[in-house]
């Protein structure tokens, strides 16, 4: 069941049969460019194949070009509520951006990000999460999470659709185990575009391990799945050997 499309990060292929590829997140400031570009040195030691940094203010965005230069990995700029940081980090150079689609600003400001990524010729990832979704939904939500989850994202993938633009990933991440895989069961069936695995907020080295094992674990054995990202509380490089240990054990 692996996705019938693919998108590049760099020159790191997600999707159409390519291996899962494991991908981690900086916990540094961003705009320490010093700690940030450390911290992916050693992600990058570890194994870790694309890495991601938040971008939640400018001085973010105005560290981006020189950690981009830096970066032995290719980068994805995490952005939330402000659009304008997507346009700026894809000015920086980075690799794909993502955003949630519920919390960028609505369908304009998702056109505008998606037109400037168009343009530059950079893939996307398309973020619905259980714990921000759009309000229109909040009844489905009471009623089944899951199903609520697949429709953000189907909602967003029918914009980005109508915009012309075929060159993204999706997630659809809970913290209730069992929520997330029947989202990603449910989204698989429907989509033919690479699917992005994780469960938010998983935990400590522990119990976030376990979940992150059973829910990715219960997707990734039947196919379901092109990247992933093990969520813990601890230094990110636990994150990449978790998630190679996962991949081992299928």
């Amino acid at each position: 069941m692996a996705s019938e499309r693919s998108i590049n990060v760099g020159n790191v292929q997600i999707g159409g049969g390519a291996p899962v590829v494991v991908q981690s997140m900086t916990l540094t400031k961003t705009h320490d460019v010093e700690a940030t570009t450390a911290q992916i040195a050693a992600l990058a030691s570890a194994g870790c194949e694309v890495v991601r940094v938040a971008v939640p203010k400018s001085e973010d965005a105005d560290a981006l070009p020189k950690i981009v230069r830096l970066s032995p990995i290719p980068v994805i700029a995490d952005i939330h509520f402000n659009a304008s940081l997507a346009l700026r980090a894809i000015d920086a150079g980075v690799a794909a951006v993502r955003i949630n689609p519920g919390n960028i600003g609505g369908p304009d400001k998702v056109a505008d990000v998606v037109r400037s990524a168009k343009a530059a010729g950079l893939p996307m990832r398309i973020g619905a999460n259980s714990g921000s979704l759009p309000k229109h939904l909040a009844e489905l939500a009471q009623q089944d999470q899951a199903e609520a989850l697949v429709e953000a994202a189907l909602e967003e993938v029918r914009l980005l659709e109508s915009l012309g633009f075929y060159d993204f990933k999706i997630s659809v991440k809970s913290s209730h185990v069992p929520t997330m895989i029947r989202a990603y069961r449910l989204l698989a069936s429907k989509v033919p575009y690479p699917l992005h695995l994780g469960v938010t907020e998983a935990g400590t080295p522990y119990s976030g391990s376990i979940k992150s094992a059973v829910g990715m674990g219960a997707l990734l054995v039947d196919g379901i799945g092109d990247t992933v990202r093990v969520s813990l509380t601890a230094d990110p490089v636990e994150e990449v050997r978790t998630a190679f240990e996962i991949l081992k054990a299928l």
